[in-house]
């Protein structure tokens, strides 16, 4: 698996990790054919450091909007604050949906964000390739996300 993360969904991720911090950040990307162009920032649940909790409701709704744009589940991301961005064994314990890349964005170095991104299969990551693709001249940043 290979995925093309739109420019303004990363800074997205980022911006929506960063305010979070030092708690982790969560939420859903979608898009068609491996490229992922909407991002949705749910709330942690747990408001914990070290792990996070999707509200369904919320997930339910993002998967909507997504659907509503014509757009597939293609990830679910979270932040590490304070660590690498690698699969924890609570990330592989609790990696519940097939067919989805598992994105984390780590914060360890505040000025170098480092994204990565895994499949799950039987409880083992494996490592994906990732492009941020670069933001074309007309594109604006993206707000908010439900």
């Amino acid at each position: 698996m290979h995925l093309k993360i739109d420019r303004p969904v990363y800074e997205s991720i980022v911006r929506a990790a960063q305010r979070a911090a030092p708690l982790e950040a969560c939420g859903l990307c979608g898009g068609r054919d491996g490229r992922i162009t909407h991002v949705h920032t749910l709330t942690n649940a747990d408001a914990s450091s070290d792990h996070y909790r999707l509200l369904p409701e919320e997930q339910f709704a993002a998967v909507k909007a997504l659907r509503a744009r014509g757009a597939d589940l293609l990830a679910l991301w979270h932040s590490h604050p304070a660590t690498p961005a690698r699969m924890s064994a609570e990330d592989l314990r609790l990696a519940f949906t097939p067919d989805i890349a598992y994105l984390i964005l780590s914060l360890a170095d505040p000025s170098r964000p480092v994204l990565r991104g895994f499949t799950v299969l039987d409880g083992k990551a494996e490592e994906i390739a990732l492009a941020i693709l670069p933001r074309t001249q007309n594109e604006e940043p993206l707000g908010k996300s439900p």
